[in-house]
């Protein structure tokens, strides 16, 4: 017992927190080693590894190519090389063109001119009639000439029709160079090109289908402002003239990568109906091959290839009929539906000649395949609608949706123009798997350690007679409250609602236009919960820097006392500044995406309550960058700073103006370092090397960076509590008090016999027949008074 009594109360403490490390870390190598085993370092995924090559996606169950490539793996060219073109003398030169597309030369035309940084000239890849790919002869563009330019030479388009179109073509070449009034003023000379009154040439109008195709490949914002400028006259004029052109091509058909046109004559056909279908591509253009027409089919017969059909029931009416597809809604700008996102939403056309706009004579059965990555998004609704050019705006009127094949979204109308399936989805996002047992473990002993802490350092305050005392306890009840919000809020209630495309609503009846095109779930609490967290977390941070700041005032300044009414500058700055920077970065927002009910995600993720990530690597705009990493970087890149200057010139260096002349061990040394480096918050650092793109090396890090950070409470606890003597003493009088007790409870066994035998003896003496019988029992005096004591 006076052994036990003996024990160092600090070889005990020393013994209980190596065991907690140990356990954590045995955890963390335990749920490392069952990761390795079951091989899920890597995500597994549904295809082979770059199974689909030179940059295609795997979508749906299959490879989506880009332009430059075709086939099955998206390993067949579809392009022409780099080339050169002499024409009088000058060498243009050309770029790789996609094959249906018109490549600009670097060649621009020079400063000062009505075109200037504009190509010079424009060249086709086209395929020949025995599918070799080959470049067309150069056309040549005047540097005099701007499309602001052509719109004065509209009423000439008659005689210089296809000097015109050529000229129109080429300045759209470069899609990417369009500006709003580039976009109105393009739209406005092929509107009459194609104005049947104009009598264009047909070559000119075949040049104006390439140079619609070429507009469409402008941004949605550009459009959005031409449309708002020109209140989408132009647009409309444009629609309604190609219409009207559908019907003058024969049996020919005339294909660009965003848009077809098809004519279809049936003088001498028998079937009342005419199908036109398009076919699913490798890439997200229209290509010559995916348009097919049916002059005598019964009904719509769509199978696994097919993106679209249109059914025309034209009954006894033999006129031509005319079908127009695009392959994006940019030049029908609705002010009732917004589309935010990168969808295909295709638009058709189907038309007879001679039929009117809003008349029941013809009536019109589609179905579209839509086209969008069921691994992200799941369909919520969708609508009929067709274009209203009075209204300038989409409508329902004589539309409703029908039951077809799964997988198709069945519309049927009684009237002819142009027709659109308006889709809402929702998003199916990955929620993440709630917290393992290495993270509730570590939370779980910083939030004790914490709260120890505090309560130690403010119980014995007067006890310590120290200043640092509020820094700690400031910094501590910040990160108490930041782990309890990590730990009870961090995950996102909506992942307990789910959603399927088997919810969609195809009720006929229900054929209302949704408002955008992404539907969000809204969660107020969740987007509270990322508010608090992104304060108290830089409140921590903010106090890691204060509480570094003071001990430099401490330790290397030492000459000179601290500022007045310092703990009342740095509260407000602890505590103040964060506000700040949540409240305008919210505001900032807020304001920016204006009347929005979605706001909320430009602020935080759908995944977890946390700050939103950049996306498309639009790192300017995101809120984690400015609100959050600068302010962190700045705070850690100043703490290490600190902290080396502290550590080496006081902690591991003789410092002159201490007078104690004690040896300090290199054991207490490393524990002053390492106190430093905690309430520093030196390992967040290990959350920067979770930023390299390499799976294994990142993943590495973030056990470390798990294993350090969650137990940082526990950290602070062992190294600023367990270690003071005030800590140690109290112990150390809790830990005698339990072997006295302890003691006691031993020493009762031997006592309570002898008490026993002694009230034996006294009732056995009663009966004198027994007496000598029992003499074995009587005790002595000695131990009789020994029992009595």
């Amino acid at each position: 017992m006076r052994s036990c009594r003996s024990c160092n109360v600090r070889v005990l403490v020393a013994i209980v927190c190596g065991l907690l490390t140990g356990i954590v870390l045995g955890l963390g190598i335990w749920r490392m080693v069952v990761r390795i085993n079951r091989g899920i370092f890597v995500s597994v995924s549904s295809t082979p590894i770059q199974f689909c090559r030179n940059g295609g996606t795997w979508q749906n169950g299959r490879c989506i190519c880009t332009e430059e490539w075709k086939g099955l793996r998206c390993t067949i060219t579809n392009f022409c090389e780099n080339s050169t073109y002499k024409v009088n003398g000058t060498i243009f030169t050309f770029a790789r063109i996609p094959v249906g597309r018109y490549g600009p030369s670097l060649q621009t035309c020079d400063p000062g001119t009505a075109n200037a940084g504009n190509p010079k000239a424009t060249r086709l890849c086209d395929v020949s009639e025995l599918g070799d790919i080959k470049e067309q002869n150069v056309t040549i563009a005047s540097c005099e000439v701007n499309l602001e330019t052509l719109e004065y030479q509209i009423n000439n388009i008659t005689k210089v029709s296809e000097n015109i179109s050529i000229e129109a073509q080429v300045l759209t070449t470069d899609a990417n160079k369009l500006t709003a009034e580039n976009i109105t003023s393009a739209t406005a000379v092929v509107g009459q090109i194609f104005n049947a009154t104009k009598e264009a040439d047909s070559k000119a109008k075949k040049i104006a289908i390439t140079t619609v195709s070429q507009i469409l490949d402008a941004s949605e914002a550009v459009f959005q402002k031409a449309a708002e400028m020109d209140k989408s006259t132009t647009f409309n004029i444009l629609i309604k003239n190609m219409e009207n052109y559908s019907f003058s091509l024969g049996d020919e058909k005339v294909v660009e990568p965003n848009i077809a046109i098809q004519s279809v004559t049936r003088d001498n056909e028998k079937g009342s109906s005419v199908l036109f279908s398009v076919q699913k591509g490798s890439s997200n253009s229209l290509a010559s091959g995916e348009t097919l027409i049916n002059k005598s089919a019964d009904g719509l017969n769509p199978d696994g290839q097919t993106e679209l059909q249109i059914l025309l029931n034209t009954g006894e009416n033999k006129n031509p009929c005319g079908f127009v597809v695009y392959q994006n809604h940019k030049l029908f700008q609705s002010k009732t539906f917004t589309a935010t996102s990168n969808f295909s939403q295709k638009i058709i056309s189907g038309k007879v000649k001679g039929s009117e706009e809003g008349k029941n004579d013809v009536s019109v059965q589609m179905v579209f395949n839509p086209t969008y990555d069921k691994r992200e998004f799941q369909l919520h609704s969708y609508a009929c609608v067709y274009w209203n050019f009075s209204i300038k705006d989409w409508d329902t009127f004589g539309c409703q949706k029908t039951m077809n094949t799964t997988g198709f979204l069945g519309c049927q109308c009684n009237h002819t123009t142009n027709f659109a399936v308006l889709m809402s989805f929702k998003k199916d996002y990955k929620y993440p798997e709630s917290l393992d047992i290495l993270s509730n473990i570590g939370c779980a002993l910083s939030i004790a350690g914490l709260a120890l802490t505090i309560l130690f350092q403010i119980l014995t305050r007067k006890i310590r007679k120290t200043s640092v005392t509020w820094v700690l306890v400031s910094l501590c009840t910040s990160m108490l409250i930041f782990n309890l919000l990590f730990v009870f809020g961090i995950e996102n209630s909506n992942k307990n609602l789910k959603t399927s495309d088997r919810n969609m609503d195809t009720n006929p009846g229900n054929n209302k236009i949704p408002e955008r095109d992404t539907i969000e779930t809204p969660n107020p609490s969740c987007t509270a919960i990322a508010a608090l967290l992104h304060y108290f977390l830089l409140v921590t941070f903010t106090w890691n820097g204060l509480s570094a700041t003071q001990l430099y005032l401490l330790l290397i300044r030492t000459m000179k006392p601290l500022p007045r009414h310092f703990i009342v500058i740095i509260s407000l700055v602890g505590w103040g500044v964060p506000a700040i920077v949540v409240s305008i970065t919210i505001g900032v927002i807020y304001a920016l995406s204006g009347n929005k009910s979605y706001w909320e995600l430009d602020y935080r993720q759908e995944e977890i309550c946390w700050l939103a990530i950049p996306k498309n690597n639009d790192f300017a705009r995101s809120p984690l960058l400015w609100s959050f990493i600068m302010p962190v970087t700045i705070i850690l890149i100043t703490n290490i700073a600190i902290f080396v200057t502290i550590t080496v010139k006081v902690l591991w260096k003789n410092n002159q103006n201490l007078t104690s002349t004690k040896k300090v061990s290199s054991l207490k040394k490393v524990f002053s370092t390492l106190s430093i480096a905690v309430v520093f918050g030196i390992t967040w650092i290990f959350a920067y090397a979770m930023l390299i793109n390499n799976d294994d090396i990142r993943i590495v890090f973030s056990y470390i960076f798990c294993l350090f950070n969650t137990t940082q409470g526990l950290q602070i606890f062992i190294l600023y509590t367990v270690r003071t003597k005030v800590f140690q003493s109290e112990a150390s009088k809790v830990l005698k008090s339990l072997t006295s007790s302890f003691d006691r409870e031993r020493s009762m066994p031997s006592i309570t016999p002898l008490r026993l035998r002694v009230r034996m003896y006294n009732m056995l003496r009663a009966i004198p027949s027994l007496n000598e019988r029992f003499r074995l029992l009587e005790p002595s005096a000695a131990t009789e008074e020994t029992s009595l004591s």
